[in-house]
């Protein structure tokens, strides 16, 4: 699990899913302080929760989280809200790479018995970034209907 990637795909792994979301944040605060409002919504993954077949991924993913409540610190006297969403199995590309064997397993750990909808990930991303109570940041909604993969 830990030796299966290459230097360069750890590297590909912390650029996408650390360094990019904390460039972004950096990115688009400045503005978000003179309006003295804003909400960030990262994307994390239930594979933050538990240890992880793909240990990059999990890692890094529990990071994401890890900075997500850093940041509703740092911006939350100007306003600013920052949160997250932590899908559990979502109909994607990356889900499709998965063997049969594994994507079998993790359905039949979600109390629907199927897999999550990119558009229920969405929805619950935009409710995030538009109408959640302005007292909710620092948080994780988990978008997993009970499913904690391993």
């Amino acid at each position: 699990p830990h030796d299966q990637f290459s230097e360069a795909q750890v590297q590909e792994i912390l650029t996408v899913n650390l360094r990019a979301p904390v460039a972004l944040i950096e990115a688009v605060a400045p503005q978000m302080k003179k309006r003295e409002a804003g909400r960030i919504v990262n994307v994390g993954s239930v594979a933050a929760f538990t240890g992880h077949p793909d240990l990059w991924y999990g890692a890094t993913k529990a990071a994401l989280l890890n900075i997500t409540k850093s940041y509703a610190g740092y911006l939350g006297k100007d306003g600013i809200l920052v949160n997250a969403v932590a899908p559990g199995p979502t109909l994607t590309p990356m889900w499709g790479q998965l063997p049969q064997s594994r994507r079998d397993a993790t359905t039949r750990s979600v109390y629907s018995g199927r897999a999550c909808t990119p558009e229920e990930v969405a929805q619950a991303i935009f409710w995030l970034g538009r109408s959640s109570p302005d007292y909710l940041s620092g948080t994780t909604v988990d978008v997993n209907n009970g499913s904690y993969p391993r």
